[in-house]
């Protein structure tokens, strides 16, 4: 199948699971500066069965609480995540304190990159990792990989 047959596709939507989405909501609202876009409650139960925040102009992040009985659960009722989100800012180091004093894990604290990026990771209270980070430099494709090679080198 060659790249013509392919649907064209025009977005790509991060869905997470949490354990508290109204607490995830307020957490995301509160550090990150998101705002609400949509919140569906399950009438009876508390449950959000869905939301969407919107980060920055148009960056959309969806999440829902758990739903054990269909298999949808979160980080912390699975023992971690297997995913980073990566969130791209104008100052790592202020949002990464924002973030560690509204509760969030500092996983790896802030530091230069390689890449030209200098960032950390914050694990949040609902077990999801955020590698936040800022450009420091434009670093060529090139380069990046000689600095890879040289630090996967010990060097």
């Amino acid at each position: 199948m060659d790249a013509s047959s392919l649907p064209q596709i025009h977005e790509l939507y991060p869905y997470l699971r949490v354990h508290d989405a109204a607490a995830a909501l307020a957490f995301y609202r509160q550090v990150f500066g998101a705002t609400l876009r949509l919140r569906l409650d399950e009438a009876g139960t508390g449950r959000i069965g869905h939301a969407e925040l919107v980060f920055g102009e148009h960056m959309v992040l969806m999440l829902s609480d758990e739903y054990p009985e269909y298999g949808i659960v979160g980080p912390r009722s699975v023992g971690g995540t297997s995913v980073t989100l990566h969130l791209h800012v104008d100052n790592a180091d202020r949002l990464i304190d924002r973030a560690v004093a509204a509760g969030a894990e500092l996983v790896r604290p802030p530091a230069d990159a390689f890449y030209g990026e200098r960032g950390g990771t914050v694990r949040d209270p609902f077990g999801h990792e955020w590698l936040i980070g800022h450009s420091i430099e434009d670093v060529s494709p090139e380069e990046m990989q000689r600095r890879y090679d040289a630090l996967m080198a010990g060097g």
